[in-house]
């Protein structure tokens, strides 16, 4: 395969800071941009899509001044002035029903019975709860110097208006905003097309799900939690399975990759061991770098691109849902020097590295690619109620269990044994502990940085 990007050789040499395999990231993927076709799709099949443009609202939200409450509606002018323990007396006349307005005329000292939701009738501005009046006949009394005038009344396009930007371009569809997208009238969205990405594990110390047990083997669990994770950020996976660590079945199982995906994602073989001819084959194939990274668990990883073959290159309109035909055609006549590179990202082996790097590195990536705006996931404090054993020079990913003490602090503690192959560590985990590359230990009752894993599994 024809390299678009030869690295440095120092790179190659270097270990990288968590900061630079950020940055080093961001330099090689946006020039690449995300993917470009659009989709429209059914609200019910929008969930984690990424909106593909502005989404301009085309009505007000409410659409009509509305009451936040169950209780009367009535003109609240005469209540600036009330005195303490000010008794008003109002003469309920009518009823307004969520979806069955009332559209009688008030004389003063009437009011109208309302339910949440209901339109407040014209001319009145202000509603009582119910709780707070006492009833009696058609009759109600309040004490007027505990309502405010304009209370409980949400104001017609409060929410949104008519014409603004309801959600932006790049947004991630979350339930919410599938909810907001519905209260505007809307069955359907325009989104990008799902990120493509293929993955496999490499090895062969490999045992597929239902293999028997044989000595020195173990079993694929990278398969199933990295596809796990793509799954979780709406991500198309295409199930390449495990190869042994043979040249010809990788560069083979590559080259099919890179034809098929916009993404290659691989677990194992990127390590200096004799046997990870990994590093060797993506060198020859394509333009891949292998960092080592100052941080644990996990310190290998394999970043690079990888120019698919032009004649398999239509395969990847499987990827895109609206790619027709013609569109197709003129993509495989294409050389291969002008086709859309697939990018590599080559994780550890071991589980728990492999799951730490994703959500460190792959998962922000892939955001990039998808097309997403995404924010940093914010870090939390919390009082370490151990000791924690760190040197200083490189980052720390620790699993912890995160609660709140009998004083409502924060407070958190390690899963156990931290070693890169403990993967009940992250099922016992609702949060990474982040210690920095300039952290020492962690003494008792100190405060360290952690990340909920809530939202990232």
């Amino acid at each position: 395969m024809t390299a678009i990007f030869q690295p440095a050789a120092a790179t190659n040499a270097q270990t990288l800071t968590t900061t630079q395999v950020h940055q080093k990231l961001q330099a090689l993927l946006q020039p690449l941009g995300a993917v470009a076709e659009v989709e429209t799709v059914a609200l019910p099949d929008a969930l984690d899509r990424v909106l593909a443009a502005d989404v301009i609202c085309p009505v007000n939200v409410p659409p009509h001044d509305n009451s936040a409450m169950d209780g009367y509606a009535f003109a609240g002018s005469g209540l600036k002035d009330a005195q303490p323990d000010q008794h008003l007396t109002l003469r309920v006349v009518g009823a307004a029903l969520a979806g069955a307005p009332w559209h009688g005329e008030l004389a003063a000292g009437q009011c109208v019975k309302i339910m949440t939701g209901a339109v407040i009738p014209a001319g009145l501005d202000t509603v009582v709860p119910h709780e707070q009046v006492t009833a009696s006949d058609a009759l109600i009394e309040l004490d007027a110097s505990t309502v405010r005038a304009g209370a409980n009344r949400r104001l017609r396009g409060e929410d949104l208006q008519q014409g603004s930007v309801a959600l932006p371009a790049s947004q991630r569809l979350t339930p919410a905003a599938l909810g907001l997208l519905a209260s505007l009238g809307l069955g359907q969205v325009s989104v990008r097309r799902r990120l493509c990405v293929a993955y496999f594990s490499t090895g062969d110390e490999l045992l597929s799900s239902g293999d028997a047990p044989r000595e020195g083997a173990i079993y694929d669990s990278n398969r199933f939690s990295l596809q796990a994770l793509l799954r979780r950020m709406g991500a198309k996976v295409l199930d390449l399975g495990a190869i042994p660590d043979e040249p010809a079945a990788l560069q083979e199982r590559l080259s099919q990759a890179a034809s098929l995906a916009d993404v290659v994602l691989t677990s194992g073989g990127i390590s200096a061991g004799e046997a990870d001819h990994t590093r060797a084959m993506l060198q020859r194939m394509g333009c891949v770098e292998f960092w080592h990274i100052a941080m644990r668990p996990g310190r290998p990883l394999a970043v690079g691109l990888l120019t698919p073959v032009a004649a398999n290159f239509s395969e990847k309109s499987a990827c895109s849902a609206s790619t027709t035909s013609a569109e197709s055609s003129q993509k495989q006549s294409n050389t291969a020097s002008t086709l859309r590179p697939a990018v590599l990202l080559g994780l550890p082996g071991n589980p728990v590295a492999a799951m730490v790097s994703f959500l460190m590195f792959v998962r922000p990536a892939l955001a990039l690619l998808a097309g997403e705006r995404a924010e940093p996931v914010p870090q939390l404090q919390a009082i370490s109620s151990e000791r924690l054993r760190k040197r200083p020079g490189r980052t720390e990913y620790l699993r912890g269990v995160i609660e709140i003490n009998a004083q409502g602090q924060a407070t958190v503690r390690t899963t156990g044994p931290q070693g890169s192959g403990v993967l009940s560590s992250m099922v016992a985990a609702n949060c990474i502990i982040v210690l920095s590359d300039e952290c020492g230990d962690v003494l008792p009752g100190e405060s360290v940085n952690v990340l909920l894993l809530q939202g990232l599994i």
